[in-house]
């Protein structure tokens, strides 16, 4: 029997709808797919920066350092003075103002038990990943409450948007004190996103945001007390804030700043402190930061701006438009304003620097992605909507490549953590020849241009012990008294000696334990990556500027090598040797066919072509461009267009006559 008309129209339209059910779920399995897979282009391109570029520059040295000390040495709870200023990096290298303590102690506590499980050696990865996750995750609460407030078109032009950006891509992980504040401010502006269905929501989360920006103003970064103030103004003007509700939340998030910084950097620095309050005292009531130089009054907006947000058509179109465009004059406008003005007034300070203002980047690349999301839309309206649309998506494209090359070429200056870290290498492989029970501490000096570009004190260690860190660390303490002892030869010192007569250095160790989780391994000679049998390798970095003592011979005698920019300023050069030379980058050369360089042929004669000995190998990432240029160059019959890499950093090694004859250092490690 037939179906009737009825029953078959029913079938039919049963299919339908199981059809349409079925697209849609596809369709929002593959949506939920694109968002995973755009939200984790941020953190992973976070990590991606850091492990291609893992060493730090002068200005994130203090919370590096400070990091490593509170990981290593732990907090002491008695002799407090004296254990810190014989131990803690900053007692002897303070910088030009205070630093907050507060950053440090937070990541070395998080770190903590990550290290104890992969290794002391991999400690500065972790502690610079925890800090980039954080910002990561900050990055992704705002575009959240982007999609929340504007949809999720907006948010995914956004993510697109700041992931094609490199500075914040690059600069996530490193710990300047810039990128403690950034988180920060980052989730204050996320608060400050409208909810829609959800106005009683809208007090409580402009109580977080002014939490936010005060909290990282009166810890971190003083400026940030300027931005809060434009977003105060701009959302009272609105109105979307009434003063009511801004005295309150401020007067509290002050005190409880206060309450947090000023105990704990007391208690690290050793005096009453606040260190911001100092900080903004010397920089801008002294106007003591003009000595690091000064930049024209639009430098922000014609330099750092365009550099920051890399893709042109976010300045140059996405921006207005979105200002212009009546639907999205407003929310444009409450993204974009503040962060302006906070930039114009800031211009007035004649010290600047792009990182100064990493703050304004989210919030103006939020208005961008209104924009690029109402482009895209539209893009099948008209020729023009569709050309704009492709120029959008390839400007991303674009933005990517550029940042890409940025990365490559931002890898290469860090020339002194190059050489610290293949001297660790070295060392390491050259004690697996070795025998022996005995910790092997190798006393290194690194000169100040190796220190600003990537040498630290968790650089120095070849094993996954803290404790044989902390022994590193009291091995250059017992050279101090050493040092004085040159510089005023009537003191005696119980500690040192004058090192002309003293050819054995015998140092004591004593492992930390308890108070503070200074000791994060006990037993060091367990799944040790640098033991070897059971010898331990550390390398004891220590870092004098003193003059007049680097221009002293005896001084030197202590070292077994060094790392110094120019060689001929090492005393006796005759005693030392160069093993190895680190390049960084110098800039961009084109190289035609019948050019050549001192790095197109590799000498490993050990004499150079006019007789005179050969210079020192190449190594570190200098050596990897080398040997590109010449696979490139062979390939394009001579042409080359890339990196031109300079000598930095020369490795030192004392030079050794004979088995009889040698002169070294010998430091003999005892635990007890």
């Amino acid at each position: 029997m037939e179906p009737s008309k009825k029953a078959q129209l029913g079938a039919k339209s049963a299919a339908a709808d199981g059809r349409g059910l079925n697209s849609t779920v596809v369709e929002a399995s593959g949506s939920r797919l694109l968002d995973t897979l755009l939200s984790l282009l941020i953190p992973g391109l976070i990590l991606a920066h850091l492990v291609a570029a893992p060493y730090t520059k002068v200005e994130e040295s203090f919370n590096i350092q400070a990091a490593h000390d509170v990981l290593v040495y732990g907090t002491p709870t008695s002799d407090m003075h004296q254990k810190l200023s014989n131990t803690y990096d900053h007692f002897t290298f303070s910088g030009a103002v205070p630093r907050t303590f507060v950053g440090p102690v937070l990541l070395a506590g998080l770190a903590q038990p990550i290290v104890a499980l992969v290794g002391f050696q991999h400690a500065q990865l972790v502690v610079r990943a925890i800090l980039g996750l954080f910002n990561a995750a900050c990055l992704l609460v705002f575009a959240k409450n982007l999609k929340w407030a504007y949809g999720t078109g907006t948010a995914r032009w956004y993510l697109l948007l700041q992931a094609s950006q490199f500075h914040i891509m690059f600069y996530a992980s490193r710990t300047l004190p810039n990128m403690f504040a950034f988180g920060l401010t980052t989730l204050a502006f996320a608060f400050l996103l409208p909810q829609p269905g959800k106005p009683k929501s809208t007090a409580r989360r402009q109580r977080l945001s002014i939490t936010m920006f005060v909290f990282a103003a009166v810890v971190f970064r003083s400026e940030v007390a300027l931005l809060l103030g434009t977003t105060v103004l701009h959302l009272l003007i609105i109105p979307a804030l009434s003063l009511e509700r801004v005295l309150f939340p401020f007067t509290v998030s002050v005190l409880i700043a206060l309450a947090t910084s000023v105990p704990i950097d007391s208690y690290f620095w050793q005096r009453p402190l606040w260190p911001e309050l100092w900080g903004f005292y010397y920089n801008v009531v002294q106007g003591s930061a003009s000595d690091w130089g000064v930049s024209p009054w639009h430098y922000y907006f014609t330099s750092a701006l365009p550099r920051l947000l890399i893709n042109p058509l976010t300045y140059t179109l996405l921006i207005p438009f979105a200002l212009w465009h009546p639907a999205l004059r407003s929310a444009a406008s409450s993204l974009t304003i503040p962060s302006i003005l906070f930039t114009t007034i800031y211009s007035l300070q004649p010290h600047k620097e792009t990182r100064f203002i990493f703050y304004v980047v989210p919030p103006l690349t939020a208005a961008a992605a209104l924009s690029a999301n109402l482009v895209f839309t539209r893009r099948g309206k008209s020729p023009l909507a569709t050309l704009l649309a492709l120029a959008l998506a390839l400007s991303i494209l674009g933005s990517l490549a550029a940042s890409t090359a940025m990365l490559a070429v931002s890898a290469l200056n860090y020339p002194g953590g190059d050489a610290l870290a293949h001297l660790r290498s070295t060392i390491l492989s050259d004690s697996r020849t070795g025998s022996g029970s005995s910790s092997i501490i190798i006393p290194v000096h690194a000169d100040v241009l190796s220190c600003m570009t990537g040498v630290t004190l968790f650089g120095s260690s070849t094993a996954s012990s803290a404790a044989d860190e902390a022994a590193a660390q009291q091995f250059v303490a017992a050279h101090h008294g050493e040092q004085q002892q040159l510089l005023n030869p009537t003191t005696d010192h119980n500690n040192g000696g004058n090192s002309k007569n003293a050819e054995t250095v015998k140092v004591n160790h004593r492992h930390h334990s308890g108070g503070g989780g200074g000791n994060l391994d006990n037993n060091n000679n367990n799944n040790n990556n640098g033991v070897v049998g059971q010898t331990t390798v550390v390398v004891a970095v220590d870092k004098t500027e003193d003059k007049t003592l680097l221009a002293r011979a005896d001084f030197w005698r202590q070292f077994a090598y060094v790392l110094v920019q120019d060689p001929a300023e090492v005393p006796r050069p005759a005693e030392w040797e160069a093993v190895g030379v680190v390049k960084g980058y110098g800039g961009i050369e084109v190289v035609r066919p019948g050019h050549y360089h001192d790095d197109d042929e590799d000498d490993s004669s050990g004499v150079g072509t006019t007789g005179a000995p050969a210079p020192p190998p190449v190594v570190g990432r200098g050596k990897i461009i080398e040997l590109w240029k010449r696979r490139v160059r062979a390939t394009t019959g001579g042409w080359w267009i890339g990196p031109r890499m300079v000598e930095r950093i020369y490795i030192l090694r004392r030079r050794v006559k004979d088995a009889t004859s040698q002169k070294k250092v010998a430091v003999e490690s005892r635990y007890v």
